[in-house]
């Protein structure tokens, strides 16, 4: 790791001022990521400006009934939080699958929405990587891809977002807060990440000294009846294969709203929208579970050592949508 320089900003205009005078500079949050990557060589910061002491650690109810997470909330925060457990299930339960117990007390929200591919030959600087060093190709295209991306990818780049607490907030409609030199701003997470295309080094719609402030989740009756389900290759702590955030609202057997989202199938978090349109207003069976999923995935274009992320994902799908029909159902008469 090279020498860099190091700053703690004690306000927000503060910091964003310090990265706005050093383009090589980098925000530290937890650091469980930027670190890693600073090990490897491949980030290689002349300034870290930690962030982890502004006053951006609080999760708090919005007037319209929301929820506003800041960005320097500790994952294990923001799993324990109880608006957070009783309203929007599906996040904690992402938060929770994301990382040990020691990661989560030190990974923040903003910096789990910024953390980059795990692709192993993005991460080794010896091998190309058109998102490391644009031109320079995409060798998991025709190397090793077993994990990489179904939906959305481009011959640039096959690399899909680690990030599980992503796939609960694009499922969730959630709005990212920012701050620049030019004032307070935001993007629906919806919009954050950019498609990969002919770029794949831009991940992100934040302008060159960006910094993310929080969170938005808007009041969401149907988050109620959420769910994260993860498959990864271990049981312990690991990044998924395949996962799914889902958010259902079944009144007499028909459904009435959903949520629904993919993760590590694209290189970012993969709101379904095609599987959300066909299922409102259908019944609310493990058939048209599976119809909806099948609408989804005929976008999917798997490479040779991937394909089985398709199958995956639709039976995904119908397991945790009859969970929540199920779940629904429960309520339902529970309240007659």
């Amino acid at each position: 790791m090279r020498e860099f320089d190091y700053r703690r900003a004690s306000d927000v205009p503060g910091a964003v001022a310090l990265l706005g005078a050093d383009p090589g500079a980098r925000y530290l949050g937890g650091g469980t990521n930027l670190v890693d990557l600073m090990k490897s060589g491949v980030e290689r910061p002349a300034l870290l400006v930690d962030v982890r002491e502004l006053p951006l650690d609080r999760i708090e109810v919005t007037d319209d009934g929301g929820l506003h997470i800041g960005a320097t909330v500790t994952n294990s925060d923001l799993a324990a939080h109880p608006e957070v457990r009783r309203r929007y299930p599906a996040l904690t339960q992402a938060v929770l699958a994301g990382a040990s117990g020691q990661l989560r007390n030190m990974a923040t929200v903003g910096g789990n929405l910024l953390q980059r591919t795990r692709c192993a030959y993005f991460t080794d600087v010896s091998k190309p990587c058109n998102k490391r060093l644009p031109g320079s190709g995409c060798p998991a295209v025709a190397g090793e891809h077993h994990n990489h991306a179904i939906l959305g990818a481009s011959p640039h780049c096959v690399a899909v977002h680690p990030s599980d607490m992503g796939v609960a907030l694009t499922a969730l409609d959630a709005v990212v807060h920012y701050v620049t030199a030019d004032g307070p701003h935001e993007v629906p997470l919806a919009e954050f990440y950019l498609p990969v295309g002919t770029t794949p080094h831009r991940e992100t719609a934040l302008p060159a000294g960006a910094l993310i402030t929080g969170v938005t989740l808007p009041p969401a009756p149907v988050a109620a009846a959420s769910c994260y389900r993860k498959v990864r290759e271990r049981a312990s702590y690991a990044f998924a294969i395949g996962s799914v955030a889902a958010a259902l609202d079944v009144r007499g057997g028909t459904v009435r709203a959903a949520r629904l989202a993919f993760g590590a199938v694209a290189s970012r978090p993969w709101r379904a929208h095609a599987a959300e349109r066909a299922l409102i207003d259908g019944p609310a069976t493990a058939e048209a579970f599976a119809a909806a999923a099948d609408a989804e995935l005929a976008a999917a274009e798997p490479l040779p050592g991937n394909s089985y992320k398709v199958t995956l994902i639709r039976n995904l799908v119908v397991a945790v949508l009859t969970e929540l029909a199920a779940e629904c159902r429960r309520t339902e008469e529970a309240t007659r």
